[in-house]
């Protein structure tokens, strides 16, 4: 029996990707506006190399992408790129068809709803919020709360224990196979592996499922609560 769901956040429920590059893209444009002396391109292939650096949440890559290009941080040209990035972050985040649908109607059958996720606490907790995702979810599990990123078993064991459920009870849907597959299936969690948002790049190994839509999910759900009902 399933009693409780569990969410990637990121490329799972909201296409963070898309979202992330056009964000990139417009800083770039308003930092050249603003007066740096610098293609389009080159901009943005400063920033990632940044993010490559530290990581795709790194909350400072303007002021080290601008110290390294420009030689100093000029507040003009900082102002311009984090408006511009917000604006235009506000604007594309969005959720995969189908997610409000399917969160509904798993709440609709008493299941538990989970987010493991390897954002930092704010930056999770306001993207779901700014996608009124908040209010749906039974516990939300970031990098803060173990301070280990997955496949790490201890964000796992962590959001088990919030969700007061064992390993073969609840179900993990994301679409990192080295990351949210893997790790759960460790600690004998059922997977489902989002293939719709995967950009990781790496081949998928096993998995108890594939899904090319979110709304899979509930039919997975109905299957494994049909077969654990006894025979009459």
């Amino acid at each position: 029996m399933i009693r409780a769901v569990i969410f990637d956040l990121d490329n799972t429920l909201t296409d963070f990707m898309k979202m992330k590059e056009r964000a990139i893209e417009a800083a770039a444009e308003a930092m050249i506006d603003a007066g740096l002396p610098r293609t389009k391109d080159e901009i943005i292939a400063g920033i990632h190399d940044v993010y490559e650096e530290e990581g795709i949440e790194y909350q400072k890559v303007f002021d080290r992408y601008l110290i390294r290009a420009h030689g100093k941080l000029e507040p003009r040209i900082h102002a311009a790129a984090v408006v511009a990035y917000r604006r235009a972050r506000e604007g594309t985040l969005s959720l995969y068809p189908h997610v409000h649908a399917t969160l509904l109607e798993l709440l609709r059958r008493g299941i538990k709803l989970g987010v493991l996720s390897d954002a930092p606490r704010l930056q999770a907790w306001l993207r779901l919020a700014y996608l009124q995702l908040h209010n749906l979810f039974d516990a939300v599990v970031t990098y803060e709360d173990t301070m280990a990123r997955k496949p790490d078993p201890e964000p796992f064991r962590k959001i088990l224990e919030e969700l007061a459920v064992a390993p073969q009870e609840a179900l993990m849907v994301g679409d990192w196979p080295g990351r949210d597959v893997e790790g759960a299936r460790a600690l004998g969690i059922r997977t489902v592996y989002a293939r719709y948002g995967d950009t990781s790049g790496e081949a998928c190994g096993e998995t108890d499922y594939a899904i090319d839509d979110v709304a899979e999910v509930i039919r997975i759900v109905d299957e494994l609560h049909a077969e654990s009902r006894p025979e009459s």
